[in-house]
């Protein structure tokens, strides 16, 4: 499975670099914080698989990395290519980026 760290994602930002990003938390949990991607939960990432782009790269992430990894060996298995997990989720991009934001 690819990752990115942090760092890389927050470069790519940066460069406005193409990719779509895609938070699996629960909406409250988006509520609380967000780095502004499409929310769609880990329980539901099959049946809205086609919101998941094919064509350029996805970054998949959570709050700590886990249910992003279950949501990309998921659609990997679906036959997805493009797609990376954003190590250690919100909570690491807390802890190296932003510790002004709000997490729980």
């Amino acid at each position: 499975m690819k990752e990115v760290t942090v760092l890389e994602l927050k470069d790519m930002m940066d460069r406005n670099e193409e990719f779509q990003l895609i938070d699996v938390r629960e909406p409250f949990e988006y509520e609380v914080s967000n780095l502004n991607g499409l929310n769609i939960p880990l329980a539901g990432i099959l049946i809205e698989s086609d919101k998941v782009s094919k064509d350029i790269p996805v970054i998949i992430q959570c709050r700590s990395g886990k249910r992003s990894a279950q949501a990309v060996m998921l659609l990997e298995q679906q036959g997805y290519t493009n797609l990376s997990n954003l190590q250690g989720g919100i909570l690491a991009w807390k802890e190296e980026i932003d510790p002004e934001l709000d997490v729980y």
